[in-house]
């Protein structure tokens, strides 16, 4: 794998920059079949599905980010590389997401596993397999959760998981997303989340009330008032405390990837000392100097430095093989 040279080295313009950069399409060479699964009773998700020239040699599934989608930037650039690489592509959109708030009556959050592992569970009702998963942002703290979750039953309906800057302390995340310097995301983020739930509570009217959700200023204000008692948290620190990948690193049982940029300023590198990473000999980090959060843009092409990272990793997975160390050093990339 080639080193990481970045295109710009200050956190912010390389998080900034890797959001509105042209990231091309991969629908007119390999189209695009959309389905919609139930993962529970009253939740259907939609998933976007593109199949590679010839035989596939694994199915992988992406997890979007916090109030992204299928049709984010960095959801089509890995499906491309993905596909050129001879793996079928399913881009899952989590619950109420990518416009089909219609489909579910519940919300998602950051550790809810049941979209992902339906998925999976009925691609290997279909006789799809390899199968393997890579999240990006949140989609990664789900990814990662679910493969803990599976503990020693995890080779069963999972090959390997990969995730890109993953919020695997979802506390300490809310923390640095609440910094001065990072106003500007959580606004943002803030501002999607309430346009998506104002428009859930048309659909699903409930206890909570569009007056209420105009008023919350902060992330997790609206983590705490409407998030939480959702999914029957008591408030954002049990939700935050219960549902981040952390708890259960030790316990996955298939090879684990996580990519990381040191200088990211929503996921602070500091929760990756974590002891599971010297513990468990499935995980593996690739740790960068620079990066900003999802960005890895590349000095030369190809530009987009996560997506070779992660599938050229997933194609020295067999399905059955485990880490090699995960112990692994921080080199600047």
């Amino acid at each position: 794998m080639r080193p990481f040279e970045p295109l710009f080295r200050h956190p912010h313009a390389a998080t900034i920059a890797a959001n509105f950069w042209p990231r091309g399409g991969s629908e007119r060479e390999y189209p695009v079949t959309d389905s919609l699964h139930e993962t529970e009773p009253g939740v259907r998700v939609l998933v976007q599905s593109q199949e590679p020239h010839g035989l596939p040699r694994g199915h992988l599934v992406l997890v979007h980010g916090l109030e992204g989608s299928s049709r984010a930037g960095y959801m089509r650039s890995l499906a491309r590389r993905a596909l050129a690489a001879g793996f079928a592509v399913h881009r899952l959109n989590l619950r109420s997401c990518g416009g089909t708030e219609a489909l579910s009556r519940t919300l998602y959050h950051a550790g809810l596993t049941t979209d992902l592992r339906a998925l999976l569970e009925s691609l290997r009702s279909r006789g799809l397999g390899p199968r393997y998963a890579a999240g990006f942002s949140l989609g990664g703290n789900v990814v990662f959760k679910l493969a803990g979750e599976l503990g020693g039953q995890g080779g069963g309906l999972l090959a390997a998981v990969c995730g890109v800057s993953v919020p695997i302390d979802l506390e300490a995340c809310a923390h640095a997303l609440a910094r001065r310097e990072n106003r500007l995301y959580e606004w943002r983020f803030l501002r999607l989340m309430k346009r998506r739930f104002l428009r859930h509570l048309e659909r699903h009217p409930g206890p909570f009330r569009a007056a209420d959700v105009a008023r919350v200023t902060r992330l997790r204000d609206f983590d705490g008032r409407f998030t939480a008692p959702s999914f029957g948290f008591r408030d954002a620190s049990e939700y935050y405390g219960t549902q981040s990948s952390q708890l259960y690193l030790n316990r996955i049982r298939v090879p684990a990837l996580l990519i990381h940029a040191l200088d990211d300023p929503l996921v602070p590198a500091g929760i990756f000392d974590h002891p599971a990473f010297g513990q468990n000999p499935c995980l593996e980090r690739r740790m960068t100097a620079h990066g900003g959060h999802l960005g890895f843009l590349a000095r030369r092409r190809p530009r987009f430095w996560a997506d070779e990272a992660a599938v050229e990793w997933f194609e020295g997975r067999d399905g059955t093989q485990t880490a090699d160390s995960g112990s692994s050093s921080w080199p600047a990339a």
